[in-house]
């Protein structure tokens, strides 16, 4: 099996840690694993923005530089969710886009591929899970609370293969955190508070960490928790998933 790493911007940028821990979750699993060096954005911002065609270019960068891997991994459910939803009608008319069918989130290719059974280490404090809103309703990583379908959360599954954990969710528990990509820019105040409400049930679960699969809605959280004084610390579920390694 052949695996490329797709590592997105906030990652990259921002909080490497997550992009070295799934490296290393692959590496620990055997997976022959690559990293193409040359790849960029996938083109979100842009495409959220209402500027598809300003993503084209990227996704057929993009749909070239991973067509030969048996599957793409990135550590970003909102980053995937984009590949594989909106990649097919970008490149609609030039060619066939592979990279949407090999395209998954570590959590999702971990419990669905891999089907992992067991991790190495423990993670001794009590975690809240956040459930980002591309992983929740465009990626399937747990169920949404407004189809009534029988519950299940591939994260919650991951978490509880560590020693000594405790998980947690909060109140209303796949409810948006505010930040929405451009929305947190273009309706600002909104979005803080819809944050200060999200962190607000995640403290009232009594954890010391929240955790999920976007490392954009953690740095949301987090800047809003860091600027309150909020008692609470924010890490991506990679890192925690590798902590034994």
């Amino acid at each position: 099996m052949k695996v490329g790493l797709f590592v997105p911007c906030y990652v990259d940028a921002l909080y490497p840690e997550a992009g070295i821990a799934t490296y290393k979750l692959l590496k620990h699993f055997g997976i022959d694993i690559s990293y193409p060096e040359k790849q960029t954005c996938c083109g979100q911002p842009m495409g959220n923005a209402g500027f598809e065609g300003m993503s084209k270019p990227l996704a057929r960068k993009f749909d070239e530089l991973f067509r030969d891997f048996d599957y793409i991994v990135a550590p970003s459910a909102s980053c995937a969710a984009y590949v594989k939803i909106y990649y097919p009608r970008l490149l609609k008319g030039e060619h066939e886009c592979l990279s949407s069918k090999k395209i998954m989130d570590i959590v999702e290719f971990l419990h669905d591929v891999l089907k992992i059974t067991s991790l190495p280490g423990s993670f001794p404090h009590v975690v809240s899970v956040h459930n980002s809103c591309h992983g929740v309703r465009e990626l399937g990583l747990s169920a949404p609370s407004e189809r009534n379908i029988p519950p299940y959360n591939k994260i919650i599954d991951l978490l509880k293969l560590l020693k000594d954990i405790t998980v947690k969710e909060p109140e209303r528990k796949d409810e948006c955190c505010g930040f929405g990509g451009m929305f947190s820019v273009e309706e600002t105040a909104v979005s803080i508070r819809m944050g200060e409400d999200k962190i607000d049930r995640h403290i009232a679960t009594g954890a010391e960490f929240v955790t999920g699969p976007d490392s954009s809605c953690l740095m949301h959280m987090a800047g809003i928790a860091k600027r309150e004084k909020k008692p609470i610390k924010f890490v991506h579920v990679a890192q925690i998933l590798a902590a034994g390694l």
